[in-house]
């Protein structure tokens, strides 16, 4: 046998008396081993969602069009379902309990139907956000990339199915006699907002979801209470007068209000300034910073945790 060969193969006999004694983290420092799914530097992570923007958004239209693929009307019940439940709101609290007192009554069908689309907006992104690592821990587990994709990705598919709905939206307000003006384009940055809302709250309740699959049997549940406390159906301010203002001043900040009332403020020319809380945009762009970020980081600082057993 040669020199060489003997030397390799003293070499060889050599490396694991010296690795012996060395830690696990140690061996993977030396030998230039990671940490599979390791959460990269919030930067980092940020550029990785933009690089997969193409995913998150054929992602979000191929959810959209399966979701009714089985019903025969198909698409149809992306609208037919807010209406259907706007106008069972309107017999119940319309009709029989006269929720809509301090509105102008050719207004209230408008204001019910914009209440109750655009809170559909925030509900259903939430409850997206809850299933979004459970409801797809096989393409978690299977694949490598930012988590943070999916819960997004729900909330875009939830924007657009609003954006096909408000063409029913503006033909209610318009028969209603509620006519194109400039106040209407307050409902572009309106929805933003909404969106980077709505985004975060996704994310919150994806990584909450993700421990506690649970959750999503109790949302139906925190959500209707939520609705109800959120002036859907009725004025908060009228509602509520002679009671306490603290109470009033809490159910009209509170996001999903607040979101309404603009588009509502944008739309019916009778829901005037005077049914909005003070400072409304400046909470508006409160809630959507607070959420936005504040839920991504949320959801980012647990990105190594998402698909685990």
């Amino acid at each position: 046998m040669s020199d060489t060969t003997q030397d390799g193969n003293l070499a060889t006999s050599r490396r694991p008396s010296e690795d012996a004694g060395l830690s696990s983290a140690e061996l993977a420092r030396k030998y230039g081993l990671s940490v599979s799914g390791r959460r990269p530097s919030l930067v980092e992570y940020v550029r990785q969602l933009w690089e997969r923007r193409h995913f998150i958004i054929a992602f979000s239209r191929a959810k959209l069009l399966a979701q009714y693929s089985q019903a025969k009307l198909g698409q149809i019940w992306q609208v037919a379902t807010p209406l259907l439940n706007a106008l069972v709101y309107y017999l119940i609290f319309g009709l029989i309990l006269n929720a809509g007192r301090g509105i102008d009554k050719h207004d209230y069908i408008p204001f019910l139907v914009i209440g109750v689309f655009v809170f559909t907006f925030t509900q259903t992104s939430l409850m997206a956000g809850v299933r979004a690592i459970p409801g797809n821990i096989g393409l978690v587990r299977a694949l490598h990339f930012p988590r943070a994709s999916l819960p997004i990705s729900f909330s875009l598919q939830q924007l657009q199915q609003l954006l096909f709905s408000m063409v029913v939206v503006f033909v209610v307000t318009i028969g209603f006699g509620n006519y194109p003006s400039l106040s209407w384009l307050l409902v572009i940055p309106a929805l933003i907002l909404q969106f980077g809302f709505n985004t975060g709250l996704a994310l919150v309740f994806a990584r909450m979801g993700s421990k506690t699959p649970d959750l999503a049997q109790l949302m139906p549940f925190v959500t209707r209470t939520w609705m109800y406390a959120s002036g859907v159906m009725f004025s908060i301010d009228t509602m509520l007068e002679g009671k306490p203002p603290w109470i009033a001043d809490m159910l009209q900040w509170n996001p999903a209000a607040i979101y309404m009332d603009l588009i509502r403020f944008a739309l019916i020319d009778g829901y005037g300034g005077s049914h909005l809380p003070p400072h409304v945009w400046s909470f508006a762009v409160g809630w959507a910073l607070l959420l936005g970020v504040g839920g991504f980081v949320y959801f980012w600082k647990a990105e190594e945790r998402y698909g685990r057993g």
